[in-house]
């Protein structure tokens, strides 16, 4: 052995053993979608004393974290995003609107000396006028109370408690106790109010919280006048329950924030949904990588075995990697976990049909040596495909949010893990295979020493596929038209996560009819819901973004066709943030396309550069189409779906057009169209191994990935059809049509350097 196989294998053993380790010993994180729980994203708005700049949003965090460590939240997680946003999530938590009203309240606690009752209203406005430096604000009692300047405020307690009095007939109370700087004031500001009659208004001291008058009890005729209460304590009464008291505990503990919040976004899983989107993820995990192994090893035999080997590996590499960058795991990203297999599937099959070539076409001496040569001239079309794919993971992490971003980070990671499986592990495994002297004796084992199948069928009877290319634009165009005209007809259904609106998910005892359930909501004042079913028992309501008593109403009525329905889901979506999110989507596909052609452009000349992005535009527009024409909601799963599509339809571009370019390279004056044409026979083998390995993996996540998952995997499907399609019968025809308008642009001659 050499020193290049040895150095790999030795890199494949120390990454191999620290990714075991990780994975034994560091656990990942799951998302809310996978564990149940609730999200809430809050914005902070601006005020003139405080602003809305990233000092205000870093002071309203930690407040927040202090009000939610009160609630006693196991692994909360609060992060900003960007200068005016926070996002929270409270694992366990199906109370969003409890949570929400906590975290969101201002929570502004003053004391202040009561002046008096207020006098007589103005019988011109009916408005109770204030005087200067005073405030008139009613007490528990509905009685108007005159209130003098703020003499304390919540930065002088210094901790509160909830308790409950039962011998003193107090019941539950919230007791307050004072720093040094506020014990003073308090003695102060009671001392004064001693100073008046027991009965006299003035006599009491009035608590606000948020502009309302929470307690305004009187001093106790026992405390001397100018002396005032000197410990430093006290306490709010009222008709407390003991969740009033412990709630208003913690907020005077937490603090006031220092700038308004309003939540923008607020979504709620259920743990039954989590652990069947769990179950169903692994189901399809497990199903799709058992087709796509055994198909890989009918193809490719020993080859074959090893590469499913190399699979296993890159599962372990990609959880390790997951675990150890403290990525969270959520449902998109298991669907991105199980999607990258398919692209470890790509590099492996690109390797062995090359190998196949240079052993039986080639004439390679040795199994060996024909796996050395594979590698080494698959590297160029696996970088670049994987680059491409990389491109719109980086492109969903930087642009996207909530789960699709954990979509983007899951792709990304995996497609690094599978590079280094199929480049590394896998290539060691073969090489160690290949020098085994059974092997050598009997090279048929390894499923590289003949041509193949596919490539047989094509060597004794070769088509001119390209021999009138705009035959086939004419088609893909016809295509393209019938697609189009369903985004024309019925529109483009756009999500509560582009509109703004409420989503709420119930799963049902049965199959409930989802226009029976509709007209219901529309006789209950909800015309605009939009009612579809979700797998067998479940329906999703989409509306208009509702108040909590109307989504209770809108509960109700369903419950009153089917009374065991339960909310399993619930997402809200403010409007603003909502046009923010389309904005950022079409912002996100605009960059993908314009990333991929001048990525594609540098690679292989403006030429076949531009023949891949139309292709991909091509693609792009038949997808919305065919979700115009299902009725299906373009989200922001869909957008991971489409950004996803995207690499995948670029991958075969790719693969086409490095094989063009070689050809170029090796048959200079030979002419382009011909060319073509070879490059479509000489990678069509990989386009069709490849294309059924991805889709039993696709299939799998469309039939077994539930609800949450179906739609996801249909447009990766109906995407990896289109594709496919598009790369061979529209990319390489109009490829061949730039090129006889623009000769001279042809692709690059430079000598390729392997590496």
């Amino acid at each position: 052995m050499n020193r290049s196989p040895r150095v790999r294998a030795l890199l494949a053993l120390a990454v191999l053993a620290l990714s075991l380790y990780i994975a034994a010993t560091v656990p990942v994180r799951l998302g809310l979608d996978l564990r149940g729980g609730t999200q809430i994203v809050l914005e902070t708005r601006s005020t003139p004393a405080a602003g809305a700049d990233r000092a205000a949003t870093d002071r309203t965090l930690e407040v927040l974290r202090g009000r939610i460590d009160a609630l006693g939240v196991a692994e909360p997680t609060l992060l900003r995003s960007g200068d005016d946003r926070i996002i929270v999530e409270l694992p366990g938590v199906q109370d969003p609107k409890k949570a929400a009203d906590v975290l969101g309240r201002t929570a502004q606690l003053t004391f202040h000396p009561v002046l008096g009752t207020a006098y007589k209203a103005s019988a011109t406005s009916g408005k109770l006028p204030e005087r200067p430096r005073e405030r008139v604000l009613p007490d528990e009692s509905g009685t108007p109370l005159r209130l003098g300047p703020t003499s304390l405020t919540g930065e002088d307690v210094k901790e509160a408690a909830a308790r409950f009095d039962q011998q003193g007939g107090a019941g539950w109370h919230v007791t307050v106790g004072f720093e040094s700087s506020g014990r003073t004031g308090w003695a102060g500001l009671t001392g004064e109010a001693a100073c008046r009659a027991p009965g006299d208004p003035a006599r009491r001291v009035a608590i606000v919280l948020d502009d309302k008058v929470i307690s305004s009890p009187q001093v106790d005729p026992s405390v001397a006048c100018g002396t005032g209460i000197r410990d430093g304590a006290t306490r709010i009464t009222g008709s407390f329950g003991a969740g009033e008291a412990r709630e208003l505990s913690l907020l005077i503990n937490g603090g006031a924030l220092p700038v308004p919040v309003e939540t923008v976004e607020q979504r709620t899983v259920g743990p039954t949904l989590g652990a069947q989107a769990i179950a169903a993820g692994a189901w399809a995990a497990v199903i799709g990588t058992a087709l796509t192994s055994l198909f890989i090893i009918a193809v490719y035999r020993l080859m074959g075995g090893l590469a499913v080997l190399s699979l296993a590996c890159y599962g372990l590499i990609s959880y390790a990697a997951l675990a150890a960058l403290g990525a969270t795991l959520t449902l998109p990203g298991l669907a991105g976990f199980v999607l990258a297999i398919g692209m470890a599937v790509d590099a492996n099959v690109l390797v062995f049909e090359r190998a196949r070539e240079e052993y039986a076409v080639r004439r390679r001496p040795s199994v060996r040596s024909a796996l050395t040569a594979g590698f080494r001239k698959a590297f160029s079309a696996i970088a670049d495909s994987n680059v491409t794919t990389l491109i719109a993971a980086a492109l969903l992490f930087l642009l996207a949010s909530g789960p699709v971003r954990g979509f983007g980070v899951t792709l990304g990671i995996g497609v690094l893990a599978s590079m280094f499986s199929a480049l590394v592990v896998s290539r060691v495994l073969a090489e160690f295979a290949a020098n085994r002297p059974g092997v050598r004796r009997r090279p048929g084992l390894t499923g590289i020493a003949g041509i193949g199948a596919v490539r047989d069928r094509l060597t004794r009877r070769a088509p001119l596929l390209m021999r009138r290319p705009r035959r086939w634009l004419a088609t893909s165009a016809a295509v393209l038209v019938l697609a189009g005209s369903g985004i024309a007809v019925r529109g483009v259904d756009l999500g509560v996560e582009f509109t703004g609106g409420r989503l709420i998910e119930y799963s049902t005892s049965g199959p409930l009819d989802p226009g029976r359930v509709r007209a219901a909501l529309a006789d209950a004042g909800f015309p605009r819901a939009v009612v579809q079913s979700s797998g067998d028992t479940g329906l999703t309501v989409r509306t208009d973004p509702l108040t909590d008593a109307e989504e209770a109403e809108v509960t109700g009525t369903l419950r009153d066709l089917d009374r065991r329905a339960d909310k399993v889901r619930e997402e809200l979506i403010g409007p603003s943030l909502g046009e923010e999110l389309r904005r950022g989507a079409l912002i996100a596909l605009a960059v993908a396309l314009g990333a991929q052609f001048v990525y594609l452009a540098a690679r292989f000349r403006w030429v076949l550069g531009s023949a891949a992005v139309v292709a991909l535009v091509h693609d792009v527009v038949i997808l919305l189409g065919v979700f115009a024409w299902l009725g299906k909601p373009v989200d922001g799963m869909f957008l991971a779906a489409l950004l996803t599509v995207i690499g995948y339809s670029v991958n075969d571009s790719v693969v086409l057009f490095d094989r063009v370019r070689e050809l170029v390279r090796r048959s200079p004056g030979a002419p382009f169209t011909g060319l073509v044409d070879q490059a479509i026979l000489q990678t069509l083998p990989r386009t069709v191994n490849t294309g059924i390995g991805a889709a039993f993996i696709l299939t799998a996540l469309t039939v077994l990935g539930g609800s949450s998952l179906t739609d996801f995997a249909l447009a990766l499907l109906v995407g990896l059809v289109v594709g496919t399609h598009s790369s061979v019968f529209t990319a390489a025809p109009l490829a061949i049509g730039l090129h006889r308008r623009f000769p001279r642009a042809e692709p690059s001659r430079r000598r390729r350097v392997m590496t």
